[in-house]
């Protein structure tokens, strides 16, 4: 009897299994979704790279009961078998599907599925190099969950008629190099505005079930879970020296903050036919996010951004009209084309400098850093 965890990914003990598993391998027709994985811009997921020497020095003695309590519930592993396609699984007619709607939806599976499995590389990279049995551990479970994520979105795709050359991806994609603390910043804004994406979607559907236009969507509530420990794992790895989340360290918090909540605004106002289906306005859907990401946030950080504040929503409009001049001066040839260009990219460039001078709300970092999913 073959081994369950080579059969599917979502079986998988280690990320190695999950991305060997059979799910994973034989793509119909790769080289649409590949071609969009491949793609380095600004709004797309990128791959990372890091000083793994600098991660593998860190010493978790300080927060050793919180850090040990969150390596057993990992380890618990009670996602183990649930990224699968079971009886809840309904049958979805991408042919008759609207097809702006269809060409979105494929966009968010493959910019998903990228996103994920850069997370799998990253981690399993760290355990393949660290020698500190902490933070092997840590990042072997967490690459284990990306590789489950990525695979059963890869099985969504498939169902399409397209699938990602995850393997091409490892070898061929550009990596950007990141200082551990920037990692640190990025990774667990990424995961905890993962979470509070995922939740925000799977509790407006529970409401709302006439509008769960593909049955991936029910998986929502566990795979957040997992995306909340994970920025959990981050908020640990941070509190191990005060210095990363102090001086000057605090404006690259706010950076971090203003870039990753900004990125999200645009990528989402990219998708309206998706979130029309979904019977979401994306500005409401946007700050809700923004909302839950933030009260998260203040485990950690010791200030937040002010979301009310009467600049942050205009600055935000106005970035993505730049983005959308951006684009169409791209289809374009010539010079006016570039100066059309050259004018949008510093619009957006104005939109975002007034995002990121929005004097930020302190916060008082609590003692005890774990929280637990409440949405």
């Amino acid at each position: 009897m073959m081994d369950q965890s080579l059969s599917h990914s979502a079986y998988a003990d280690t990320a190695e299994q999950g991305l060997a598993a059979g799910n994973m391998v034989g793509p119909k027709d790769s080289d649409e979704a590949t071609a969009v994985a491949m793609q380095n811009t600004l709004l797309t997921p990128r791959f990372y790279t890091t000083n793994f020497d600098e991660l593998d020095a860190i010493d978790v003695s300080p927060i050793r009961k919180e850090w040990d309590e969150l390596i057993n519930e990992m380890k618990a592993d009670p996602n183990k078998g649930h990224f699968r396609k079971n009886e809840d699984w309904d049958h979805i007619d991408w042919d008759q599907m609207e097809p702006k709607l269809r060409a979105e939806l494929k966009d968010f599976l493959i910019s998903s599925c990228t996103a994920e499995f850069s997370g799998c590389v990253l981690y399993k990279e760290m355990k393949r190099r660290g020698r500190n049995e902490d933070i092997t551990t840590l990042f072997q479970l967490m690459a284990r969950d990306e590789a489950r994520h990525a695979g059963f979105i890869n099985d969504a795709l498939r169902e399409a008629g397209i699938s990602i050359n995850l393997g091409f991806l490892t070898q061929a994609k550009k990596y950007t190099y990141f200082r551990p603390k920037f990692i640190f910043y990025a990774t667990y804004l990424s995961e905890k505005i993962g979470y509070a994406r995922y939740i925000t979607i799977f509790r407006h559907l529970q409401a709302h079930p006439e509008h769960r236009f593909h049955p991936i969507f029910k998986w929502f509530e566990e795979w957040c879970n997992d995306e909340f420990r994970h920025g959990e794992a981050f908020a640990l790895l941070m509190k191990t020296d005060p210095k990363l989340t102090s001086g000057v360290n605090r404006y690259w918090i706010k950076f971090f903050l203003t870039a990753v909540f900004a990125t999200m605004w645009v990528r989402d106002h990219q998708r309206p036919a998706f979130h029309e289906a979904l019977g979401v306005d994306p500005e409401w859907y946007g700050q809700e996010v923004f909302r839950k990401t933030t009260a998260i946030s203040l485990q950690i950080f010791p200030l937040a951004l002010d979301l009310d504040h009467p600049r942050w929503v205009p600055a935000l409009r106005r970035l993505n009209n730049a983005n959308l001049r951006i684009a169409q001066a791209k289809k374009r040839k010539g010079f006016a084309a570039k100066l059309k260009h050259v004018g949008a990219s510093m619009a957006a460039g104005w939109a975002f400098m007034q995002l990121l001078t929005i004097p930020a709300v302190k916060n008082d970092v609590p003692e005890e850093t774990r929280l637990a999913p409440a949405y």
